[in-house]
């Protein structure tokens, strides 16, 4: 950790952040995963797509020190991690950089009161839209029953995303190109049920 963070971490100078620039030219595209937990997802995502680049978010060290021995393990060139708050990073992304964002199994705040806290809300997803390419993906995990009435019904107001399920198997089983996290595992033994949205910027 005390070598590889270093090397790979993304540092911000207060200036507009260009993601292209944190990897050589022949990435074809670049991916940003909002909250990694243990690197599971990012590590599988960059190994099967090499030609993209990877960056991960995370700011807390135990999922920090475990997405490091994923991707020392296996060798990944691709990934560029930012260990702190994602709100400072994602404030100073250049526009249209990502041609997909993954926002896996957050932090539901299931209690009333700390909603103002969830991940998805109007403000944030201006920001992923602007961050996203036209045509490019957002994919929101979930096994909280009310975050996921939450996830549809701030996105049903989305003018600038389609929901791409087109049957109910579409959302509640895993597609074949994503990789499951250990927070997706843990659900599942204890009886909750995964949803899978995938949303596309138009």
């Amino acid at each position: 950790m005390e070598t590889l963070l270093p090397a790979i971490a993304i540092s911000l100078d207060g200036k507009e952040l260009d993601p292209a620039t944190l990897f050589p030219p022949e990435r074809r595209d670049i991916w940003l995963e909002i909250g990694f937990g243990g690197g599971e997802h990012l590590a599988a995502q960059a190994a099967n797509h090499l030609e993209i680049g990877y960056i991960g978010c995370e700011i807390f060290l135990n999922g920090i020190a475990s997405a490091l021995a994923h991707i020392d393990q296996q060798k990944l060139a691709n990934v560029r991690i930012y260990p702190e708050d994602v709100r400072d990073l994602l404030g100073v992304l250049k526009p249209q950089s990502f041609a997909r964002i993954f926002l896996l199994f957050p932090d539901p705040w299931p209690k009333a009161r700390h909603a103002a806290r969830r991940f998805v809300n109007q403000a944030n997803l201006d920001i992923v839209a602007r961050l996203l390419k036209p045509g490019g993906e957002f994919r929101i995990g979930s096994d909280d029953p009310t975050y996921v009435s939450w996830v549809m019904m701030h996105m049903a107001r989305r003018k600038d995303f389609v929901w791409l399920a087109e049957c109910a198997s579409d959302w509640l089983v895993r597609p074949a190109d994503w990789p499951p996290t250990r927070y997706e595992q843990k659900a599942i033994r204890q009886g909750r049920t995964p949803h899978y949205f995938r949303f596309r910027r138009v």
